[in-house]
């Protein structure tokens, strides 16, 4: 029953991600979100195929699964999350070398910090990835305000209680270990993969009703016309 929650919230996760990413480029042209939504649904990819080979540790996917989390965590579901969201938050739109550099960044970070494997606490990075995650958070909570002040209140809900949920799991993550799971922390990968596919889900829908609304307002293009902002 563990293993099956594991693959449906992983499954679930896989989805949100190309599938939101894709429309988020399509649509909006973000590259920030669309392609972060996309490594991350790539990252869960990765997980499932390598706990359905076994979960060996010592192949090379359980190494590339560390590089994928410490990437979004770092920098990906953070940093690059926070500057896509300010696209409709205060029209924010970075240039291409601005763009490729937080990717690069995200790649310098992943590739550094996966050493530090979940065998055992390692605090620095740990605190690091929390202090991340409680800055972006309190980005995230504004971001549900402006939801709120516009009307879109189901939006904003629905937003503010996926940032909650997905602050829990980053102060879980290193800190608290769920009691009675397994080595393997099947039971908190299942919470945690589900929880990180509703975030995308939902900070998608979040994110349209805050463009449709800058649109009605006349602060931006409709979706596939050129904007008048300048790229910075």
């Amino acid at each position: 029953m563990k293993d099956l929650l594991f693959m449906l919230a992983d499954l679930w996760m896989i989805f949100a991600g190309f599938c939101f990413g894709w429309k988020f480029i399509r649509r909006y042209g973000n590259y920030l979100l669309g392609l972060e939504w996309m490594i991350v649904a790539t990252s869960g990819s990765n997980f499932l195929l390598w706990a359905l080979l076994g979960g060996d540790e010592s192949s090379p996917l359980y190494s590339i699964a560390y590089f994928f989390d410490a990437f979004s965590r770092s920098v990906g579901i953070t940093l690059i999350l926070v500057m896509g969201l300010m696209r409709v938050t205060h029209r924010y739109k970075p240039s291409v070398a601005v763009d490729v550099g937080v990717f690069a960044l995200a790649v310098a970070a992943g590739l550094y910090l996966q050493q530090f494997r979940a065998d055992q606490l390692h605090v620095g990075p740990a605190v690091f990835y929390v202090v991340a995650n409680v800055l972006t958070t309190a980005f995230l909570a504004y971001f549900s305000l402006r939801l709120w002040r516009i009307g879109a209140t189901k939006q904003a809900v629905y937003a503010a209680l996926v940032t909650i949920a997905g602050s829990v799991i980053a102060i879980t993550y290193d800190f608290f270990p769920l009691a009675g799971d397994d080595a393997h922390r099947t039971l908190f990968y299942s919470a945690a993969l589900a929880t990180w596919g509703f975030q995308m889900f939902a900070y998608y829908f979040a994110y349209r009703a805050l463009h449709d609304h800058n649109v009605k307002t006349g602060a931006e293009p409709a979706a596939g016309e050129p904007s008048s902002v300048a790229r910075a």
